[in-house]
């Protein structure tokens, strides 16, 4: 299955909630005329956009979420709490979802490997808060040549 088939199981529903590794297009454009975000907002997911090469450690990590997610303040002071924020997410509603494209994952992955388990950790335990409701999450994590271990890929 390719980066687009793969969206669109996704965003029709087709595609059970989770943490994937999805490998994205390598040239813009080649999902056809719109963005994955602007596709997932045709489909009525709320789309969020965590951009790795910002978040090197634990502390950045979490700002970053606290940014990209809208997150009320205090929020995202550790993982319990940047986890609890997530499973709720009240003050950005979806009609059929969320779905979190997190590129640039491996800056995380090579400098704080602690950090990121913990990551992986918060977005599983998230994604499963949400798995049986009317909004289901599901993280995709954009890999190009690295690979996650555990983590089924999508495409």
């Amino acid at each position: 299955m390719d980066a687009n088939q793969a969206l669109t199981e996704l965003l029709t529903g087709r595609l059970t909630p989770g943490v994937y590794q999805w490998r994205t297009p390598p040239v813009p454009g080649a999902l056809g005329d719109t963005s994955w975000i602007e596709r997932a907002e045709e489909a009525d997911l709320r789309g969020f956009h965590l951009d790795g090469r910002r978040a090197r450690d634990s502390a950045s990590f979490l700002r970053l979420c606290a940014d990209v997610f809208e997150l009320p303040e205090g929020s995202a002071t550790d993982w319990d709490a940047l986890g609890d924020s997530l499973a709720d997410l009240s003050w950005t509603p979806a009609k059929n979802g969320y779905v979190v494209l997190y590129e640039s994952w491996a800056e995380l992955a090579d400098t704080d490997q602690q950090a990121f388990r913990a990551v992986l950790d918060m977005f599983a335990g998230v994604v499963k808060a949400w798995r049986d409701t009317s909004t289901p999450m599901t993280v995709l994590m954009s890999s190009v040549g690295v690979e996650v271990a555990g983590v089924p890929r999508l495409a």
